[in-house]
């Protein structure tokens, strides 16, 4: 392993993003978001809300046809389609060709917030991981992505799981995580071809290569339903914009950290909505 870096606003200027620009919607990516299940289908909505605050240009949500309508009503800004579901209100198998056909025509791909652990998360990992787009997966995905589905691409997908997620995909105790979260991060980024967050009150990021980077900013209320989400969608956002998958990772993971710096002075240290994280970070990007 190399010696870990402190993910602060210096060691960004290494990992800079794609400049603006100025253009129509194309020009600023194309994403789409496979989120939400009948239970918990405001996960979509945070992601969504964060990708377009990152500066993504085009939204598309796929998520299950039982809240569609809603979803559609309170993101205006995106193409929402329903999908056929399960008993359980997750993504039905039949659903699986149609949405790795929709992730063929996106610039990147954010997959798996609020999703059910249903029978199609499996095959829908498998399909994702072969498109073209930039990928991030999160969540019920993690649990259902195989070492197999390394994908022979220049771009390396980024996972973002936090301990539980990471143990299920290393097939080790939590404990394991807790005590070495870098190491661990190390082999994950090996066995599944990735760069990968290691989520916690400390965070770390991790390539295949050895290359960590460790983040201790951020406010406690960062720690919320939804969090994750936003911060799945940050990295959608500057994946569609065309950033390299590690540096959309490290500016997803100091922007999040930020966005509830700042709002841990406006609101307090507990107590803001991950709703309200987006809303800080086109201020936070870099002009």
């Amino acid at each position: 392993m190399k010696a870990q870096k402190a993910l602060d606003r210096s060691a960004l200027q290494s990992h800079p993003l794609p400049p603006v620009i100025d253009g129509d919607k194309e020009t600023k990516g194309r994403i789409l978001v496979v989120a939400g299940s009948r239970e918990v289908p405001g996960a979509a909505l945070l992601a969504a809300t964060a990708a377009m605050r990152a500066g993504a240009g085009k939204l598309r949500i796929a998520t299950v046809e039982s809240v569609a309508p809603q979803l559609g009503m309170a993101m205006p800004e995106a193409m929402v389609v329903g999908f056929p579901e399960d008993d359980e209100g997750g993504f039905a198998a039949s659903a699986v060709d149609r949405i790795g056909a929709d992730a063929g025509k996106a610039d990147a791909v954010i997959a798996g917030p609020g999703m059910s652990q249903g029978s199609a998360c499996e095959q829908m990992a498998d399909a994702l991981v072969r498109t073209n787009a930039h990928l991030a997966l999160d969540a019920a995905l993690l649990r259902s992505l195989q070492p197999s589905s390394k994908r022979e691409h220049p771009s390396l997908p980024v996972l973002l799981p936090h301990a539980g997620e990471l143990a299920a995909l290393l097939d080790c105790d939590e404990r394991e995580i807790a005590g070495d979260p870098i190491g661990c991060g190390e082999r994950a980024a090996e066995l599944y071809g990735a760069v990968v967050l290691v989520k916690g009150v400390t965070s770390h990021v991790v390539t295949p290569d050895g290359d960590a980077w460790t983040y201790d900013g951020g406010a406690p209320g960062l720690g919320v339903s939804g969090s994750g989400d936003v911060l799945a969608g940050i990295v959608g956002g500057l994946l569609a914009r065309g950033a390299e998958p590690l540096n959309a990772l490290l500016w997803s993971v100091w922007l999040h950290g930020e966005a509830g710096a700042r709002l841990a002075k406006k609101v307090g240290p507990i107590g803001f909505l991950a709703r309200e994280i987006a809303d800080e970070i086109p201020a936070l990007l870099p002009r």
